[in-house]
């Protein structure tokens, strides 16, 4: 310190004016502060290195004084006092740098905590922690590793400053590199030469990693979480460099802080994965809960439409409404819906989803009954597939019901139908009774139908089962009998006002009847109709009558190549006489049949020949030889060779009109005479 006597004279110097003489023992001062202390006393000193610490000065510009002072001869308590004023100013500039610093620690801290408070992203919290402890250190690059506990090694999560894509990518094994040695140990460490520095396990993919980044000076502390590691923070500088204990203890502070990022993170992930899961579970029992309340509903709704005797139509609607979407009835064997769908599912015994459809087969045992499809509808829940299986089931009970009751409501129609068939004395009374518990009015005029399948080859007895099933329902729907006979069917149709046409209206009625028949069995029904009956219950032996006249049509219109059609005995002209006639009428034809055109027939017979067919060619095209011939497909001179024999056989004048008349009534008579009961 300087003494007294040297203050004095400082305060003396400072007294003297501008300008005027320095004695032998006080140096003249300088110009300014900064260019030292050649006569400035110490309180000089103070201000030139006040002056310094104001314009933030380099450490350097501190000793320019007291070299200029000593330079100027300044005497000793004088440079004393200068050189007592440096180490202050060096102090207080050390103290003003380590304040500013720490200053920038903690608002980096700070916004790091800040950041933590907000913490949406824990990538971004990561990479600003990593950017902060970069920047405060003053190092090349910052970079963070996880512990993966499944692997059992530690790798890169987030780098700041990092060039080397390997590096960005390594993975540290426990107890490898420094990285490693602080995750498996949990204590800092850092070194100013990685790649020479012998305390840590060096491995080729580590030493490679850190060669390419150009790393030199690392510094490596935790991240923990209580006892447990979760990572390492580092900083690395790719020069030589020793990182002091403020620079780890601030390092550290930042691995705190982003642990417990890291922390925080896993806490709101897990609470979210847990509110995701709760919402989840709601969703579900929601889901569950209104299933049940709609297969609650379904039940009561399909079990009130049983009680009510409703139909499927009924359970259709029911299963829209209550499932949403579109619901219908595939009948089996219908080609309307998906077969292999419906096969699975009723041999699954579940409803099976189709495309975005779901079927759900109607069966009785191994019987299928149809099946119900639920249009758009995809996302269809297990209850709600139980319910739509339930109303499957629902729909087979009341199909059975409705064919048992049908079956029996037809088996006593035919019944009825065959009493009036086979035993025409019945009492008019009971069978008026039996008839009105069917619907029936047997005192009204009725037709008698006799239906059969047209081709004959193709008729197998799938086809009659069809037949007879859907004359039956056709009875039921007319409230009229139906009965399978004969190879075919027998209807007892009702025949108002609304059927009548020309003269009575059973030929109408037949046409209708084969065309309704036809469409049911998918084959042409030929439908002979009688004439009308007035009062069945009244004279119950003319059923059986008119259904011989009715099965008469029938055969003629299959022998006049009319299969197909329906018509009654009065369309066939001078033959409807023979149909409605008696037996005797039946003879006359055959003897007139043989003596008109017998000869021809005998000629047949014996040689084999076809005149009979040429002769009604030969009339059906208008007695022209050249459009005979087109029609049997034979030469012209064959047919002239025919027609001279059929001239020989029945006379010169077989060709005059009234000849000519009777020849082809012959023929038509023995076109018919099998269904006329003839030879």
């Amino acid at each position: 310190m300087p003494d007294d006597q040297t203050h004095e004279q400082v305060q003396e110097w400072t007294r003297r004016p501008a300008g005027a003489p320095v004695s032998a023992s006080v140096s003249s001062p300088v110009s300014s502060p900064a260019d030292g202390f050649a006569g400035c006393p110490a309180g000089c000193a103070s201000a030139a290195y006040l002056e310094l610490l104001a314009n933030s000065a380099p450490a350097e510009a501190y000793e320019r004084p007291v070299l200029r002072a000593r330079a100027g001869g300044a005497p000793p308590g004088v440079l004393a006092a200068a050189e007592h004023a440096r180490l202050l100013a060096l102090r207080v500039r050390a103290e003003l740098e380590d304040r500013r610093r720490r200053e920038a620690e903690l608002s980096a801290l700070f916004a790091t905590a800040h950041d933590l408070a907000g913490l949406r992203d824990i990538d971004e919290v990561l990479r600003a922690i990593v950017r902060r402890a970069r920047s405060l250190l003053g190092t090349d690059a910052a970079y963070l590793t996880l512990n993966d506990a499944a692997v059992g090694d530690t790798s890169m999560r987030v780098t700041d400053g990092s060039v080397s894509a390997r590096f960005q990518a390594l993975r540290l094994g426990m107890g490898e590199g420094l990285g490693g040695l602080v995750a498996q140990t949990a204590r800092p460490y850092a070194t100013d030469d990685y790649l020479r520095d012998p305390r840590f396990r060096h491995t080729t993919t580590i030493d490679s990693g850190v060669r390419d980044e150009g790393l030199v000076a690392i510094l490596g502390v935790p991240l923990r979480l209580g006892s447990r590691v979760i990572g390492v923070l580092f900083a690395a500088d790719r020069r030589s460099r020793v990182f002091d204990q403020q620079q780890i203890a601030l390092l550290s502070s930042f691995a705190a802080h982003a642990a417990v990022a890291i922390d925080t993170a896993d806490l709101l992930a897990e609470t979210r994965s847990a509110l995701a899961d709760l919402e989840a579970a709601n969703a579900i029992v929601r889901e569950r809960s209104a299933a049940v309340e709609r297969a609650a509903e379904i039940h009561d709704r399909l079990t009130e439409l049983v009680l009510r005797g409703g139909g499927v139509p009924g359970v259709l609607e029911t299963v829209a409404e209550v499932l949403g979407g579109a619901a219908e009835f595939l009948e089996p064997a219908s080609g309307d819906g998906p077969p292999d769908a419906v096969e699975r599912s009723r041999s699954e015994g579940r409803a099976v989803r189709h495309g975005d459809d779901w079927v759900a087969a109607v069966s009785a045992g191994d019987e299928p009954l149809g099946a119900i499809r639920l249009r758009e509808r995809p996302g269809l829940d297990p209850a709600d597939r139980r319910t739509l299986e339930r109303a499957a089931m629902v729909t087979a009970l009341l199909r059975l019901a409705r064919r048992s009751a049908s079956e029996a409501e037809q088996r006593v129609r035919g019944e009825l139908l065959d009493d009036l068939l086979d035993a025409p004395g019945r009492a008019p009374r009971l069978l008026r009774e039996r008839a009105a518990r069917l619907r029936a009015d047997l005192d009204a005029p009725h037709v008698v139908l006799a239906a059969r399948i047209a081709d004959e080859s193709a008729d197998a007895p799938a086809d009659r089962q069809r037949l007879w099933a859907a004359a039956a329902h056709l009875a039921a729907t007319e409230q009229g009998l139906a009965v399978a006979r004969d190879g075919g069917a027998v209807l007892l149709l009702p025949h108002g006002p609304e059927d009548s046409g020309p003269d009575d209206g059973a030929g109408v009625k037949a046409g209708g009847i084969a065309r309704r028949l036809g469409e049911a069995v998918h084959s042409p029904v030929t439908v002979g109709a009688s004439t009308p009956v007035l009062a069945p219950a009244a004279r119950p032996q003319g059923v059986a009558t008119a259904y011989t006249e009715a099965r008469r049509c029938l055969e003629v219109l299959h022998a006049l190549g009319r299969g197909g059609e329906g018509a009654a005995a009065d369309e066939f002209g001078f033959v409807g006489l023979l149909l409605t006639g008696t037996g005797g009428g039946t003879q006359a034809a055959g003897r007139f049949v043989g003596r008109t055109i017998g000869p021809v027939v005998a000629y047949d017979a014996r040689r084999g020949t076809d005149l009979v067919a040429t002769l009604d060619a030969y009339f059906r095209c208008g007695m022209s030889q050249a459009r005979t011939k087109d029609a049997l497909h034979v030469h012209v001179n064959t047919v002239a060779q025919r027609l001279d024999r059929v001239g020989r056989l029945l006379g010169a004048d077989w060709q005059s009109p009234a000849r000519a008349l009777e020849i082809q009534l012959a023929l038509r008579l023995h076109r018919i005479s099998p269904a006329l009961g003839g030879e």
